[in-house]
């Protein structure tokens, strides 16, 4: 008795200390965003949303380090981007600590041990379902990784309580936030199908089966009490007990109205398949670029390895000196080679020998660079053999002792994360687990499962490619940028870009994230932006034999800029995604 006594002194204390960052932030349900740009000392944040960049600047003031920040943060993302991330799916973490340590915890789905080569293969003769077909199923659905990656993240490099830095995504849940136009579009372009699913539709639908009205506010008191949950009993509150049971039955039975006009097929997670899950530690990719460390995710995602073989790349062209058409020209290129490499060697790492020391390696770049001429390859290049550069070990094995969204923190100690987390595309499965607030991923669509031979092919435990790319560079050692981006596999040349745009162009860091994008993957054309098209630089790029095709809105980047002294420089995108919002602890006067 007198156990139990102290353990709900204990729980009593940590909700009261909660509640005093609930009480620091806004009490209405404003959402929106805003400023783009901040600058000033002490911890900084960046997130798609102003509301949960809020709730990273109140963690800090109340004495929480950058960790607690992005948690905090997280979780009212969770809230108000439930189409692009939350607690039914996951994402990568990069933690550079206080006393200089660069380390990852990968979060990333995994598919049920049940699952085949040919889990997403129907008919007679067996052939690959359509991306639709495979999406919205119980099939997609991967164990979600996200609240494990909450709690290992604050276990190992926090300060503050799980139970502690969910309140303000309780907070929000609760008393709601302001439908804008973003996420009315978002709910509107899925409507077809979150009609189908009686749940998804009472969470997201108006009676009349429209999406809700701009301006409106959107309260969701289940996920509210899931994040009490999980605040209350930890991990084990997600992937054990009650809530456990109905994300198992969602996935293997999913509750279709009888009016749906899709099938959706029952996919084959079972219990254990979460209670065994785990999110490891697992070191970063690492690559000096012109005197700058670059730290990023490993496998599975693909995000670190791609970059930083791109970057190996283009250091061997002077880009500060060249003009605008011909530094574009050479990143472009960079990321042609890098992709066809990224597309052929690159998956779980527990799974297949991803030669990552060779994709990696300087050497190797340079046999890469020498493909590259002075007009663009007229379409798909085939991957290089990295294999005689692989010595070493690979720098993603687990340490011992994946729309998107992506948000940046900092805190005054040193401390800084770069976080990117999803349940895939806009809207993930399209299941919501029934009484429990949150939409599934469909992660398991980004294996590649119309094959059975390639590194990527669908298998029971793996963890599918992803092109998450949390970036952190330091300068001999001190924090100098971090950033990231959401957008699938633009995620990695978004970054690519913002990186030259910034290191090598003359851009500061709040017009590397509005530069218009351009996004070449090993193809006959290279998607971009409106603003891109229009420019001038276009048409010269053109004259070099590069095809343009209009890829709508390409990413929403946030980052952190670390100034001389103790300044800081946080930025979101202006206009991308209706705007982010950047702030600092301290604001410059």
């Amino acid at each position: 008795m007198r156990r139990e006594r102290l353990r709900w002194s204990v729980v009593f204390l940590t909700i009261a200390a909660a509640l005093l960052l609930v009480a620091s932030a806004s009490s209405d349900v404003g959402s929106g965003s805003g400023p783009p740009t901040s600058i000033g000392t002490g911890g900084a944040a960046a997130s798609v949303e102003r509301i949960a960049t809020q709730a990273a600047i109140d963690t800090l003031k109340h004495g929480g380090n950058a960790v607690d920040a992005a948690v905090a943060a997280a979780g009212v993302l969770g809230v108000t981007e439930p189409f692009s991330c939350g607690i039914g799916g996951g994402g990568f973490m990069v933690v550079r600590t206080a006393g200089g340590l660069v380390t990852t915890i990968d979060g990333r789905e995994t598919a049920p041990t049940a699952m085949t080569p040919t889990s997403f293969w129907v008919g007679s003769p067996l052939a690959p379902m359509p991306f639709n077909d495979a999406r919205f199923s119980g099939l997609s659905v991967g164990v979600p990784g996200t609240v494990a990656t909450w709690a290992e993240a604050l276990e190992r490099y926090g300060t503050m309580t799980l139970a502690r830095v969910l309140q303000p995504g309780i907070h929000v849940a609760s008393h709601g936030f302001v439908v804008d136009q973003t996420f009315f579009g978002q709910t509107e372009q899925n409507v077809d199908y979150f009609n189908d699913v009686p749940a998804t539709a009472a969470l997201f639908l108006d009676p009349d089966g429209t999406p809700r009205d701009v301006g409106s506010v959107f309260t969701n008191p289940e996920l509210a009490t899931t994040y009490q949950r999980i605040a209350h009993l930890g991990p084990k509150g997600f992937y054990r007990g009650a809530v456990a049971h109905a994300l198992v039955d969602t996935v293997q039975h999913p509750v279709i109205s009888p009016t749906a006009n899709h099938t959706w097929r029952p996919g084959v997670m079972g219990m254990r398949d979460l209670h065994t899950y785990v999110a490891p530690e697992r070191a970063p990719t690492h690559v000096n670029y012109r005197g700058l460390d670059v730290y990023s995710m490993g496998p599975p995602s693909s995000g670190g390895s791609t970059v930083g073989e791109a970057l190996n790349i283009l250091e061997g062209y002077p880009l500060s000196s060249m003009t605008r058409v011909d530094a574009l020209h050479y990143y472009l290129e960079a990321s042609r080679y890098s992709f066809a490499d990224r597309n052929a060697y690159l998956a779980d790492p527990d799974y297949f020998a991803v030669p990552l020391t060779g994709l990696l390696s300087k050497d190797y770049a340079a046999t890469r660079r020498a493909l590259i001429t002075t007009t663009a390859a007229p379409g798909a290049v085939p991957p290089g053999n990295p294999y005689p550069y692989n010595t070493g070990v690979a720098a993603a094995t687990a340490l011992q002792s994946e729309t998107t969204t992506h948000l940046t923190t900092s805190d005054k100690w040193g401390n800084v994360v770069s976080y990117t987390f999803t349940i895939e595309s806009t809207g993930g499965s399209g299941l919501v687990v029934p009484g429990f607030g949150f939409l599934l991923n469909n992660e398991l669509t980004d294996f590649n499962y119309d094959l059975t031979t390639h590194p990527n092919r669908v298998e029971g435990g793996k963890r599918p490619r992803s092109s998450m790319s949390p970036t952190i560079v330091l300068d001999h050692g001190k924090p100098f940028l971090a950033l990231g981006s959401p957008g699938g596999s633009t995620i990695i040349t978004t970054v690519l870009q913002i990186l030259v745009d910034r290191l090598d162009q003359g851009m500061t860091l709040p017009q590397a994230v509005l530069d218009p994008r351009a996004s070449q993957r090993n193809g006959v054309n290279t998607t971009a932006e409106p603003a891109f098209l229009a420019s001038p630089e276009r048409a010269a790029l053109e004259a070099r034999g590069h095809h343009f095709v209009d890829g709508g809105e390409i990413g929403a980047a946030t980052g952190i800029e670390f100034l001389a002294g103790s300044g800081v420089l946080a930025a979101a995108e202006p206009v991308r995604r209706g705007g982010g919002s950047a702030m600092v602890e301290v604001p410059a006067p």
